[in-house]
């Protein structure tokens, strides 16, 4: 795919976010951030060129290198990774925008010993397990919101922005949009919250009808 019939493919992909977009409102406003781990250097300048700025690691040395790589350019980066506690100093040397996914209070607690240490503050959002699946990582809804103000109260160098969560695992469209609505009902609930991350390649359009107005596209974007 040339050049020309990569900036075709991603107006489309726009068109669509576009369209999910304004059956929400006319001025509910969605960022992409771009996943970029199954990607390249070369694959991200491609879509810089085209004006794409935030981009997204799920490994903080696959992060690490990519910035280092693309230096020269004005990128956001995004961590939307599980952080492991022995690699939080390596992540807060990197000084990403934005962490997708503290997804504990134990795990805030530690971040907050080592920001207070390297006296610096970290915008993140708290991960929400909505559909209450095994296999993700985040708290539980009923929890959330008492979690949240834990960390709002007790963490002063986390910068908490809002809430993300992964749709559930499923083929059931309403199941998905339960577990989408779970999250979304919670957001709306947090004093000063403003980021509301839901939604991948599979289900961004049922996300953003559901109140994201921020998603993480990866495959979809990089047209892997």
């Amino acid at each position: 795919m040339n050049n020309e019939q990569y900036k075709i493919y991603i107006d489309k992909v726009i068109r669509r976010v576009e369209a999910a977009r304004l059956k929400v409102s006319d001025y509910h406003i969605v960022k992409i951030v771009a996943i970029s781990k199954y990607s390249n250097s070369q694959d991200i300048q491609k879509l810089y060129q085209i004006g794409q700025r935030a981009f997204g690691e799920n490994k903080v040395q696959d992060l690490k290198l990519k910035i280092k790589d693309l230096d020269e350019l004005p990128l956001e980066w995004h961590f939307v990774g599980n952080l492991q506690k022995n690699k939080i100093n390596n992540l807060l040397d990197i000084n990403p925008s934005l962490f997708h996914a503290l997804d504990s209070l134990e795990l805030a607690n530690e971040l907050q010993k080592k920001l207070l240490a390297k006296d610096k503050t970290l915008d993140a959002l708290l991960q929400i397990n909505s559909a209450k699946e095994e296999s993700k990582y985040g708290v539980m809804p009923e929890d959330a919101k008492n979690i949240y103000e834990q960390i709002v109260t007790n963490c002063p160098n986390i910068n908490l922005k809002g809430v993300m969560s992964i749709g559930a695992h499923s083929d059931n469209k309403e199941v998905i949009k339960k577990s989408f609505d779970t999250t979304y009902e919670i957001y709306k609930s947090l004093d000063g919250a403003s980021i509301c991350s839901m939604g991948m390649s599979g289900d961004f359009e049922l996300a953003i009808e559901c109140g994201s107005n921020m998603v993480r596209l990866g495959s979809i974007i990089f047209n892997k």
